[in-house]
């Protein structure tokens, strides 16, 4: 995602780009996302994970008629297409566009378009969080959905990678020739299409001046079920770069773009420290915070 607190630093025109700064596991570049795009060949990512601009008028948006929007998405949505590996996937991550007080949820209107590509959807993901804006006229948002895509019916997905916990670990079959044997997978269970991380307000560990940055184990968890070690991962509103860190941390290439010079820089920043283990991430599959618990059940 791409947005500021404060006033933006340096932003690029529209269709230009920032010098090429690369390195062997990461490309990011402070540039328009259709000029990086169109720079890389066609079928060549294995995944795409973002979440767009909601059109709700942060400080690194312009507010535009919803239709407009939607065609500025359309233009993106066809070079990610295009990008694309046969056995890829797309995870548009996005929650709701509001306009005088009514709320349009984003992934309704972006459904046709991926359709019109091809795009098959297979799942779409809730991701619940417990913290956000109080509204007083209508329910406090406390979800957003990650819509996941692929480009056709054989693609990647490496479901003992995410397993988590069981909820009845020693669970055995009590009749049939199964008796007495486990009826649940040694490995853990399927995660399920509701996903609980806690979003990243500012007491979260990875927290920076972005003000809608998603959480590294949301995007660690998508990387390990539909990619391999040494595949591609583009983010084409890549941010302060959570896609990339995500990827480079699991062995992936990963690949980012944004228009704000100061999230760039702050990109590279943060994978540095990831190269020199100082990057503080909430790890995978820590619990919840539940201050009825002592400790909050951290310990």
């Amino acid at each position: 995602m791409g947005g500021n607190s404060r006033a933006l630093v340096q932003t690029l025109p529209f269709g230009e780009a920032a010098p090429h700064r690369s390195s062997a596991d990461a490309v990011l570049e402070c540039a328009d996302n259709l000029a990086f795009m169109r720079s890389l060949p066609d079928a060549s990512v294995k995944l795409i994970v973002t979440s767009p601009p909601y059109n709700i008028g942060k400080a690194y948006e312009r507010r535009s008629p919803l239709e407009q929007y939607l065609e500025q998405q359309s233009a993106v949505i066809a070079e990610c297409v295009r990008l694309l590996e046969p056995d890829g996937s797309i995870c548009w991550q996005v929650g709701n566009h509001v306009a005088a007080g009514e709320i349009v949820p984003l992934d309704v209107p972006l459904y046709p378009i991926f359709k019109s590509h091809g795009m098959r959807l297979r799942n779409r993901i809730v991701w619940h969080f417990e913290h956000g804006l109080h509204c007083s006229k209508r329910l406090s948002g406390r979800y957003e959905t990650i819509n996941w895509f692929t480009k056709s019916d054989e693609y990647s997905f490496n479901l003992d990678s995410i397993r988590v916990p069981s909820k009845y670990p020693a669970k055995k079959y009590f009749k049939g020739p199964k008796r007495g044997q486990l009826s649940c997978n040694p490995n853990g269970k399927n995660p399920g299409d509701v996903w609980i991380f806690p979003n990243v307000k500012n007491n979260h560990i990875e927290k920076t001046i972005h003000p809608c940055q998603f959480p590294v184990e949301l995007v660690e968890r998508l990387v390990l079920a539909l990619t391999e070690p040494g595949d591609k991962v583009l983010d084409p509103y890549v941010g302060v770069g959570t896609t990339v860190i995500a990827a480079v941390k699991h062995g992936r290439i990963g690949y980012g773009c944004d228009i704000v010079q100061e999230y760039v820089d702050l990109a590279w920043e943060r994978l540095h420290q990831l190269r020199a283990g100082l990057l503080r991430t909430r790890p995978m599959g820590k619990p919840i915070y539940d201050p009825a618990k002592p400790y909050g059940g951290h310990r």
